[in-house]
């Protein structure tokens, strides 16, 4: 049913049209060519004569499977991708897909940072004693704070993305391919001020990192994620700091600061605001435990 010229049909109009990441793609056209199969298996020859009933049916065979609520709701997304697509080619009446609602995922609040360690991890600025790389590392640490930066869109930087002057980062992300004007506060800015001197002596010609090894190259992922690793360790942290961690901090420091969610949405590049949403939920995990501590009359206390 999912022949090969079908496959390189939706390939192209989810990468050309939907501008989905290569990863996303190819889940995609796995997720429907299983679908195919499974609907051969149970006597269907086309997607013509496929029913909510049976798509449901899918859905469950994978529940018994093993496969999490997470990776049943992208084959959902997939399926409503290629009948979506089939109904606009004008080769299928309707979507029953988008009958369908998804299993409910669990979404686990992300780690993150307190202010106070936010303030012990960076409130220390580099010395002219100090390790030049423990300056780049700060400015790092700095701007992902500043700016809730993903790790891959701080790695990728280029010196054309930055704009000392309005102090903003211009981030293309992965994810579709989309843009965004990124602002940073004046520490960060007092930090990449420090780096840059260091930049200019390690960079080879014709580099156009931000971010670069003291070898001249531009760092990598795994090298941005070591570095923090390490600054985390020195300056006392009691857990592995992760670029995420930073990203994460940034986010619930806004909301609980009262920013406006839609803005903080727009701030870390969220298509949807649900995705942003579970930062409120941070902050209540936040104003509750102030309210344990506080309230001389709160039923959570510990009692001896």
């Amino acid at each position: 049913m999912f022949n090969e010229l079908e496959q390189a049909a939706f390939a192209n109009h989810l990468g050309a049209q939907r501008r989905l990441a290569p990863l996303t793609l190819q889940a995609y056209l796995r997720d429907v060519t299983q679908l195919s199969q499974w609907l051969q298996q149970h006597g269907l020859t086309s997607w013509e004569q496929l029913e909510s009933t049976q798509l449901r049916a899918f859905l469950a065979d994978g529940t018994q499977r093993g496969l999490s609520p997470r990776t049943l709701r992208r084959m959902l997304a997939a399926v409503r991708a290629w009948l979506r697509f089939l109904e606009t080619e004008g080769h299928l009446a309707s979507n029953v897909a988008e009958l369908i609602r998804g299993p409910r995922v669990h979404r686990h609040l992300p780690k993150t940072l307190d202010p106070d360690e936010a303030a012990a991890l960076l409130d220390s600025r580099p010395t002219e004693n100090s390790p030049p790389l423990l300056v780049r590392d700060r400015a790092m640490a700095e701007l992902f704070y500043a700016s809730g930066l993903r790790l891959a869109e701080l790695a990728g930087l280029d010196l054309s993305h930055m704009d000392a002057t309005e102090r903003i980062c211009h981030v293309v992300h992965g994810k579709g391919a989309k843009e965004r004007l990124v602002p940073y506060g004046s520490k960060a800015a007092e930090a990449l001020a420090r780096y840059w001197p260091l930049r200019a002596i390690w960079a080879r010609p014709g580099e156009t990192a931000v971010f670069v090894s003291i070898r001249g190259y531009r760092l990598g992922r795994r090298a941005i994620e070591q570095r923090l690793a390490a600054l985390g360790e020195r300056q006392g942290l009691l857990h592995r700091l992760h670029p995420h961690k930073l990203r994460h901090a940034c986010a619930s420091h806004l909301v609980q600061s009262g920013a406006d969610l839609r803005s903080v949405q727009e701030l870390l590049g969220h298509s949807q605001l649900a995705t942003t949403e579970i930062y409120t939920h941070l902050d209540f995990q936040h104003l509750a435990a102030t309210y344990d501590q506080a309230h001389p009359r709160s039923r959570r206390r510990s009692r001896s």
